[in-house]
């Protein structure tokens, strides 16, 4: 039986593709490109941000917990490699490679069967040091969840001035 804690992040990290799909798709690229300024990341960088994590971060760091424990740091995680991608795929072609990525990593996750007693397993951090799967799962639950509330707010944030007086109404402009 899946613990549920796990059967929980399984339901919203299968999500998170429709949802970005349902989102991004199709809108004019004025609004997968906004940004909040310098240094800010637009939907469509988050994007890149989400394949390069499916690709290179939450199932490797899992695996290296499972199979090794503390004994085999990982490794560090360019939180920035969509910006290093050296072609431009389109939006479209992003969201595609996103939702194959997590459908697989997904059903590599299920085809682990963890128990409690792997959500407990240890592994270690390059930064933080020693972390259990059930952290690690647990973030990548709520690093998805963060994702979607940040291009939300890009969006929302075009209409900055547009909204006229009821900006004092809406938190997400301040």
């Amino acid at each position: 039986m899946t613990p549920p804690f796990l059967s929980e992040s399984l339901a919203l990290l299968s999500r998170t593709p429709a949802v970005l799909d349902a989102l991004l798709r199709d809108l004019p690229e004025a609004w997968t490109t906004a940004t909040e300024g310098p240094d800010t990341w637009s939907p469509y960088a988050v994007m890149g941000h989400l394949i390069h994590g499916d690709k290179a971060d939450w199932m490797e760091r899992l695996v290296i917990i499972l199979e090794h424990g503390p004994a085999k740091p990982f490794a560090p995680f360019d939180r920035e490699a969509q910006f290093h991608r050296g072609e431009q795929p389109s939006l479209e072609s992003l969201l595609g490679e996103f939702s194959v990525l997590r459908s697989e990593n997904l059903t590599r996750l299920r085809a682990l069967q963890l128990t409690e007693a792997h959500l407990e397993r240890q592994g270690t951090h390059p930064a933080f040091g020693l972390v259990t799967a059930r952290q690690l799962l647990a973030t990548w639950t709520a690093h998805d969840m963060a994702h979607l509330l940040q291009i939300s707010r890009v969006m929302a944030k075009r209409y900055k001035s547009e909204v006229g007086p009821w900006a004092q109404y809406l938190s997400v402009m301040k």
